[in-house]
């Protein structure tokens, strides 16, 4: 028994805060009852004030709170006491106070070559301003950084392998979900024989990805091999709050801080086809070499600070140390929840839409998008750019899939090509427009990584990559079924009244 207790500890946590969560929920719906029973004066102040809650929530355009809004009128008092209590925008919250003193101190190690960037300018003007847009949110450009690109997952392992092998100084692993399996294993004991070499590891992951294996003996285990480890956001700590929901989404690895991965890819065992879930798992992730893998270092140290609360690192000393006379542009960033409503990520997404003049495609295993982005993407389309987006055709998540079949509609209409591939999950995020740049990183199409998430990829020009991710698209194409506006027309009425449903909660999907 007490062995099945360690093994299922984070499964127990998280049935722990459900049912606190759910006693939450009773509470307020008792309240509620005894307001209007007992406290008819009280209620109906309560229901002007949700009037007015719902007034101001019209005036907001994010998608999120359009979502309360129909919280709020359909659960009368209720709605109003849920709003408050996890619906609230929290920007000025002690997280959020936290993780903008971290950035702004980051910020001091980064300052941008002007060279570089006047380089950028003159050979790619129409792009020149995603780059500037990101240098004054703190995401520097970088040149002469090679990238490989890993096109399915057992790739980037690799040679993740081998580089760990290869660490002389620290090894910094970041990753939403860890599961035991060969991957973890071999990951595992690479680290804990570097530990034992000299070699400063830390490992960084968060608490709601990781739940099964975020164990005591997990961490237990950890500690004695002497790695260093953060778990990002306890669950069991948030949940009264809806910062809970906020995520570390992001995944980094970096050696002796002049390699740096980034990409789509969990360390499961799944991610690299060794066993199958969903059929062929199709990921992606870059390998960076060079100055560049700075960004990436600076992302990690500040999530690293961020989580620990109390750690102040010296970046200086994780500094790369190589360069090369040839590589491309480089230009790593990260987005998450304390940057709302100004978000680095959804910009730059929406500005690769808006400057593509050929072509500009996508892959993202979740398509549930904010009303903007869809009007952008449909106004591409509709000037004559070749907007494609690869989704899957199996899924993790059937409600989520249902919602990506009802936001093909208006995409499609106004000449969107979608395409469903066939041989399996894609989990790979990626986007590539006119041959010039790509982005390779953690960012799903959807309003969760825009958004709640905190999330991070790497945006690149003048490198082969940028034609690998367009080639591997193309190849992905091939093994997909492109969906019609009048197949998507044809589908049954009770899906299409399902689909509608769960397209009201799609921001909390």
């Amino acid at each position: 028994m007490k062995i099945l207790r360690k093994r299922y500890q984070g499964i127990i946590r998280a049935a722990t805060v459900g049912v606190g969560v759910l006693l939450q929920i009773a509470f307020l719906m008792l309240m509620t009852e005894l307001m209007k029973e007992y406290s008819s004066w009280f209620y109906i102040i309560i229901e002007i004030f949700s009037i007015c809650l719902v007034f101001s929530l019209v005036n907001d355009s994010e998608s999120y709170q359009q979502f309360w809004i129909i919280i709020v009128l359909v659960l009368p008092v209720f709605g109003f006491f849920l709003y408050f209590m996890w619906g609230r925008k929290r920007t000025n919250s002690k997280i959020h106070k936290r993780i903008r003193a971290v950035q702004e101190k980051s910020r001091q190690f980064k300052i941008q070559d002007q060279e570089i960037i006047n380089g950028f300018s003159e050979k790619h003007p129409n792009k020149a301003q995603i780059s500037k847009r990101l240098i004054k949110e703190g995401f520097m450009l970088y040149d002469k950084t090679k990238v490989t690109y890993f096109d399915v997952g057992e790739k980037k392992f690799e040679a993740l392998y081998r580089d760990m092998e290869n660490a002389k100084k620290f090894i910094f692993l970041e990753y939403y979900i860890i599961k035991d399996g060969q991957v973890w294993q071999r990951i595992k004991e690479i680290a804990a024989r570097k530990v034992q070499e000299g070699v400063e590891v830390r490992l960084l992951y968060d608490d709601f990805g990781s739940l099964v294996i975020n164990t005591l003996e997990f961490r237990d285990e950890l500690a004695a091999l002497g790695i260093r480890f953060s778990v990002f956001s306890p669950i069991n700590k948030e949940a009264t709050r809806l910062t809970f929901n906020y995520r570390n989404h992001q995944k980094i690895a970096i050696i002796d801080g002049n390699i740096g991965y980034s990409g789509g890819l969990n360390l499961a065992d799944e991610y690299a086809n060794l066993i199958v879930r969903f059929g062929h798992w199709k990921d992606t992730a870059v390998r960076l070499e060079g100055p560049g893998v700075w960004g990436l270092t600076s992302i990690f140290l500040e999530m690293w600070e961020i989580s620990k609360g109390y750690d102040n690192l010296d970046y200086e000393k994780y500094r790369p140390n190589v360069s090369f006379e040839t590589g491309g542009y480089v230009q790593p960033l990260s987005d998450g929840p304390a940057n709302n409503p100004n978000n680095p990520i959804w910009d730059t997404y929406m500005h690769v839409i808006s400057k593509a003049r050929e072509y500009v495609y996508f892959t993202t295993p979740y398509l549930v998008l904010e009303e903007d982005m869809v009007k952008n993407l449909c106004r591409a389309a509709k000037s004559g750019v070749d907007v494609r987006i690869v989704t899957p055709r199996q899924y993790d998540k059937w409600y989520v899939y249902m919602v990506n079949i009802e936001n093909y509609g208006p995409l499609l209409k106004s000449g969107v090509r979608i395409f469903e591939y066939l041989p399996g999950f894609v989990h790979s995020k990626t986007a590539v427009e006119d041959d010039e740049c790509a982005i390779c990183g953690s960012i799903n199409m959807d309003y969760r990584s825009f958004y709640l998430h905190y999330e991070c990829g790497v945006f690149m020009s003048d490198t082969p990559a940028v034609m690998d991710i367009k080639e591997d698209i193309l190849d992905m194409i091939k093994k997909s079924e492109e969906i019609t506006y009048e197949k998507w027309r044809r589908r049954p009425i009770w899906q299409k009244i399902v689909q509608w449903v769960l397209k009201l909660f799609s921001p909390l999907l």
